[in-house]
């Protein structure tokens, strides 16, 4: 086996912005920047893991430092371009947020940003994992950050904004990365998967979608993982199996059965998902999801749906519904008796979306309580 094999993930990481995946906003922006010469000295990337965060700051790195850049179109076989994607360009620094988190190492970075660049036009920290840095290191940086020389581009990234010091946001240009959708998701697995020649079921696609919860990342490490298991055909049933998920089909049967509060056909499904070994709390979260789109239906509708299995039911009932699926999830996760702690949060969130609110139910009383008199009194006179 050769010993140059490289994992999907690593393979097809993004390398101009042609290729950033769900994250328009962030790439319409950062080329406007670049063509009109408005490229600020410090960019703050958030947003959940495997979203393309430290691949942008790698791409916009090289957009900067490309031979005749910057320039927002640059070729990805450029010698200049090739070192920054293999790491070993003189100007473009990646430090790890986590491992250098000390004031000695901002100190040092201090010193080393006040140097000419070797080789490009910039010289461009990128800080991934910034939020880790001590308070100390924080405040090193923040002099530097303020008032860097002309030659010097920060670069952060990070999966938790509230970690950083304000001080330190406020002097960044800030940009949110949104989870990646799963359509999107599913349409890069499967140019991936006509690459690297793989059979690949869309139901197949779709679970490993719903799996990597907006992370283009994990879908291409679980993608990879199943090409391990399967070989060159992946199906539903094996992504099924290997992960623990639950089909579809098998959870609008559940939301149906929530919806019409059929409590035999919940404990039949519970049952089976259970004897088959499947992730209960995934069942959850994806239950969640199914009746958080009804939520939505019933919404644009008008307030009321029968997406979940043809019963009809009210925003409100599915609200109900929803925030009791929601309260039992912290049961079910850590919880001794999974399965029991399970059933009990589907049973509450039938019953929940069988109760009336009280102010709901006070309003048709009064309503009722004020037609009364009034049809009385016509009666009166009609006699």
């Amino acid at each position: 086996m050769s010993s140059t094999y490289q994992v999907i993930a690593r393979k097809w990481r993004p390398q101009t912005f042609d290729d950033v995946v769900g994250q328009d906003h962030v790439v319409r922006t950062l080329k406007n920047a670049i063509s009109r010469g408005r490229i600020a000295h410090a960019y703050l990337f958030v947003g959940p893991r495997g979203t393309g965060k430290t691949s942008t700051a790698r791409i916009f790195a090289k957009a900067l430092n490309c031979t005749d850049g910057p320039k927002a179109d640059f070729d990805p076989n450029d010698p200049a371009c090739k070192a920054i994607a293999e790491g070993s360009h003189l100007d473009v620094v990646e430090i790890d947020g986590a491992s250098n988190n000390g004031v000695d190492q901002v100190r040092d970075l201090r010193e080393t940003v006040r140097y000419a660049p070797a080789q490009g036009k910039y010289k461009i920290y990128i800080i991934d994992e910034v939020h880790m840095l001590s308070a100390a290191a924080f405040n090193a940086l923040l002099k530097t950050l303020e008032e860097p020389p002309a030659h010097v581009k920060f670069v952060f990234a990070t999966t938790d904004p509230q970690k950083v010091l304000p001080t330190i946001v406020s002097r960044c240009q800030r940009f949110d990365l949104k989870p990646i959708p799963e359509p999107l998701i599913i349409e890069r697995l499967k140019k991936i998967a006509v690459d690297e020649k793989i059979t690949v079921s869309d139901e197949a696609l779709a679970c490993i979608a719903r799996l990597a919860d907006g992370g283009m990342r994990d879908a291409q490490s679980i993608f990879d993982q199943m090409i391990s298991f399967c070989g060159a055909e992946i199906s539903e049933p094996d992504v099924l199996d290997v992960y623990g998920l639950v089909a579809a089909e098998k959870i609008k049967v559940l939301a149906s059965a929530l919806a019409a509060a059929d409590h035999k056909q919940i404990i039949a499904v519970v049952d089976e998902c259970d004897a088959a070994g499947r992730d209960l709390v995934r069942l959850l979260i994806d239950l969640q999801a199914l009746v958080r789109g009804a939520v939505l239906d019933a919404i644009a509708k008008g307030g009321k749906t029968d997406q979940l299995g043809g019963v009809t039911m009210t925003t409100e009932q599915l609200t109900r519904m929803l925030d009791a699926l929601r309260e039992g999830e912290g049961n079910v996760k850590l919880g001794l008796a999974e399965k029991i702690n399970f059933e009990v949060t589907l049973l509450k969130a039938v019953e929940a979306s069988r109760a009336r609110a009280i102010d709901s139910l006070i309003k048709e009383l009064t309503a009722l309580a004020d037609e009364t008199p009034a049809a009385a009194a016509d009666e009166k006179k009609k006699g």
